[in-house]
């Protein structure tokens, strides 16, 4: 039975990573699905002295989108979140994330700015609070401020009316 141990690992072995091949890697279980969005308070984008809290957003569905000028998916995403924005269907708040170059101000100024707020995530601090692994991620978060849905990668118009926009109406966004 010994001779045949080191068989039947690694004969499990691939049987997990068979499986792996399987997966969606957009479809991470988030652990802070129907938990409290993490408070936090940063300053602006282009005011310094201005700040945004989730706190400020309590009472209304909203989303959370992380993005980083140098993410070329959020520059993909980007006309999806302007359509959004001109609909006024939900509030967007867009977490400036990493953005060491310091050029969210000048992007948004260039290709418009679909975000009810900029929070500036300069040492990414905050999105490590919210598990985010890269760019874009965008979570949905209720009315009592709790997280309800995670997105990860970007937002294209089948995205939105296949996952996001169901969502939103299940909330009564």
């Amino acid at each position: 039975m010994k001779r045949w141990l080191p068989l039947i690992l690694f004969a499990v072995l691939v049987g997990f990573f068979a499986k792996g091949l399987f997966l969606n890697p957009r479809e991470v279980p988030s652990p802070f699905i129907g938990k409290p969005a993490p408070a936090f308070t940063l300053p602006l984008v282009g005011n310094a002295n201005a700040s945004f809290s989730p706190a400020d957003m309590k009472g209304k569905v909203w989303l959370l989108n992380v993005w980083a000028p140098w993410c070329v998916s959020c520059r993909e995403e980007h006309p999806v979140l302007m359509a959004l924005a001109r609909s006024q269907s939900v509030p967007i708040v867009g977490l400036n994330w990493k953005d060491k170059g310091r050029e969210a101000e000048q992007l948004l100024a260039q290709t418009g700015d679909p975000f009810l707020a900029v929070p500036d995530d300069l040492s990414g601090k905050v999105g490590i609070d919210y598990g985010v692994t890269g760019t874009p991620e965008t979570y949905v978060i209720d009315k009592a401020g709790i997280i309800r849905m995670k997105h990860i990668g970007a937002i294209s118009e089948e995205v939105w009316k296949e996952k996001i926009e169901p969502k939103l109406q299940e909330l009564g966004a």
